[in-house]
């Protein structure tokens, strides 16, 4: 299609979101996706337990994750929210699917670090299937990814570990350009020293219980977002849906 000045269209329109929320284990991830407009779940991960969702059931391999997204945007439904659960349990799946696609064993069978390039298209084109729902279908979208901690190499500073998506990174770096909000799901953590005699401190971490959801980039996490949500909120539904516009 030739490019004119008819084409023009505004930026700013408000859009359904997409969020990657991600954290650690049991922290009510799942429950906060659940919680928001008449979801339906995408599941690689047996982790709904009792929660009243609907679901396409566990789904097994990759092309069966994208026949659902066919689905939704093909069918008709009154589904708002399509969710994934969970990103690193999808990612097994995108590697299987890009090694049979290469006619190789496994993605380490390509070459040093070449077999996860190669899953970036297969990434693509599960982002362009969610992205597609969102533009097309006008639904949400919310990415679950469980954390892990690892070193992050700053160049500003002494290397030191944070929490982060568990993907590899380049795929993790994908999804991360292509959400609108990182999300970093945790409980409150204080710490409380106690002297143990020879002049000697232990330090230990103390939970309140209280869960919380972090917004914006911290060295003990990353995380982002595109609507100037408060930077640290109650992992609650209600309490997010209220920063963000579609919602």
């Amino acid at each position: 299609m030739a490019i004119s000045l008819a084409s023009l269209r505004r930026g700013g329109e408000t859009r359904p979101p997409r969020i990657l929320v991600y954290g650690v284990a049991g922290v009510g991830k799942t429950q906060l996706a659940a919680d928001a407009p008449n979801p339906v779940f995408l599941q690689t991960e047996d982790g709904l337990g009792r929660i009243d969702a609907a679901t396409f059931g566990l789904l097994r391999s990759f092309d069966a994750v994208m026949e659902a997204l066919g689905s939704l945007y093909t069918e008709e439904h009154d589904h708002q929210t399509v969710v994934l659960d969970s990103l690193d349990w999808l990612e097994p799946l995108v590697w299987q699917h890009t090694a049979q696609a290469h006619n190789q064993p496994d993605i380490e069978s390509f070459g040093y670090g070449k077999g996860y390039l190669a899953a970036l298209d297969t990434w693509r084109s599960f982002l362009d299937g969610v992205n597609a729902l969102r533009d097309e279908r006008g639904m949400g979208v919310i990415l679950i990814a469980h954390a892990e901690i690892k070193r992050f190499d700053s160049p500003e500073t002494e290397p030191y570990d944070r929490y982060q998506p568990k993907l590899h990174r380049s795929a993790s770096a994908l999804v991360q350009e292509h959400v609108d909000a990182v999300l970093f799901a945790n409980y409150r953590v204080s710490t409380l020293k106690s002297d143990v005699g020879f002049n000697k401190k232990v330090v230990r971490g103390v939970s309140g219980g209280d869960r919380l959801l972090h917004t914006a980039e911290r060295p003990a996490f990353l995380a982002k977002n595109r609507f100037g949500l408060a930077e640290t909120l109650p992992l609650s539904w209600p309490e997010l849906a209220a920063g963000i516009p579609f919602y």
